[in-house]
């Protein structure tokens, strides 16, 4: 046996990797955090646009929120379709294709006039591109290429890509926003988005035969899609992550979409928002890091638990704070810690229920249950800000719903770690 090669197991089975196919997994991870960090970076700073468009179009913050509502789900609905493809087909074309809708939502954005353009290019377009370029696709085209105990790393590390992409693009754009103009900042996030045409290729170029072989391994070729599908919603666990994941995507629409308003409130600046929504991103970079190394020592249900249960004290101790933006601050730190670190232990509990052949399918159809709570989030915000002119009775169904996705992560019937394989 040559010096560089080593033996590794995947899920029951063997396959010979050398040095440098662990090189092109760094490179896959690379770039799919690249890619990520772009389309993350575009979706999640949405917020910082709802008063200028307000101001340039008066459609009001109801009917803008129910746009952003409706790309909150559309970008959960396009997760499992561009994944049910990029299974079948491959992630080049998909994420190709994803990145010229986003350009075009984006770009397109300036010119509505009314509700039902909004809806059509930050609601449809921008959205479904996003989501062609997001968490199902990208962990998916990864995670089937290393070893099972590699995957929550893995999924971590990508996971931190869209966290960075929050953290540079929301001052950035709040910059371009206060010195040139709303206009000017989403069509150069629209002619940034162009870059991750080129990574997809680095990306799909790095596949390797031996990991494609070891997906096969993983999956018998007698089950299909449509029959993984089946089982799955049959699994008693993977709806409970479902149920879970809801609580998420309620918690993490509603404040990337209305805590700029909720700042305002308190009287303070949109540089507030910005400097928040940055913290956000910056500390779930080290939460997706860490939610992935722990995804290799314990119980993945655990950590998502523990993740949501302190999501639930965060928002108590929020509520109980003065509106300084010191608060603001601290509490856009904490939360990012836990932000989207949730997706590693997610992804890779899908994966450890029913391996990798459809992950890319099966966690897009997490993402869309995340999205589903998203779009009540976004929009139920709007509607409680319209209604009562302020957010009171949203943070406090936050932190039921906190609550309640801790609890009903515990009874998902997760294996114990295994002992890491021999190596040789």
């Amino acid at each position: 046996m040559n010096v560089n090669e080593i033996l590794i197991t995947v899920e029951g089975g063997y396959i010979l990797t050398t040095s440098k196919q662990t090189k092109s997994a760094w490179l896959l991870m690379v770039s799919a955090a690249a890619i990520l960090m772009i389309t993350m970076g575009a979706r999640q700073s949405v917020g910082l646009f709802i008063n200028p468009l307000d101001s340039a179009t008066g459609l009001g913050i109801v009917s803008i929120s129910f746009a952003l509502a409706i790309g909150q789900f559309m970008w959960g609905l396009a997760q499992p379709i561009f994944g049910a493809i990029a299974d079948k087909k491959g992630s080049y074309h998909v994420l190709v294709f994803g990145t010229l809708l986003l350009a075009a939502g984006l770009a397109l954005t300036p010119l509505v006039q009314s509700e039902w353009s909004l809806i059509l290019t930050m609601g449809i377009l921008s959205a479904a591109g996003a989501g062609a370029g997001s968490f199902s696709v990208l962990i998916g085209a990864t995670s089937g290429q290393l070893p099972v105990e590699k995957r929550a790393f893995a999924g971590g590390f990508i996971n931190a890509g869209g966290s960075l992409g929050q953290f540079i693009f929301a001052p950035l754009l709040q910059a371009i926003i206060s010195i040139f103009g709303w206009v000017a900042a989403i069509l150069t996030m629209a002619a940034t988005t162009l870059l991750t045409i080129p990574l997809a290729s680095v990306l799909c170029r790095g596949a390797s035969a031996a990991s494609n072989a070891a997906t096969t391994q993983t999956q018998a070729p007698s089950v299909g899609l449509y029959q993984q599908v089946c089982q799955a919603m049959r699994n008693p666990s993977y709806l409970c992550l479902h149920a879970g994941f809801f609580t998420c995507g309620f918690h993490v629409a509603f404040l990337v979409t209305h805590l700029p308003g909720e700042v305002s409130l308190c009287g303070h600046s949109a540089s507030v928002s910005a400097a928040s929504l940055a913290l956000i991103g910056l500390f779930n970079i080290a939460g997706s890091l860490l939610a992935g190394a722990l995804g290799t020592r314990y119980r993945m249900k655990y950590i998502l638990a523990v993740m949501y249960a302190s999501r639930a004290v965060m928002i108590v101790l929020y509520l109980l704070a003065p509106k300084t933006p010191l608060t603001f601050y601290i509490f856009a730190a904490g939360l990012g810690f836990t932000w989207l670190a949730t997706v590693p232990p997610t992804a890779g509990l899908v994966g450890k229920l029913f391996g990798t052949r459809y992950l890319a399918t099966l966690f897009g159809l997490t993402l869309l249950t995340h999205q589903i709570g998203g779009f009540l989030g976004a929009w139920l915000g709007g509607l409680a800000m319209a209604h009562d002119g302020n957010y009171q009775w949203m943070w406090y169904a936050d932190m039921l719903l906190a609550v309640f996705a801790a609890i009903v992560n515990l009874p998902i019937k997760e294996a114990k770690m295994a002992d890491k394989p021999a190596t040789v």
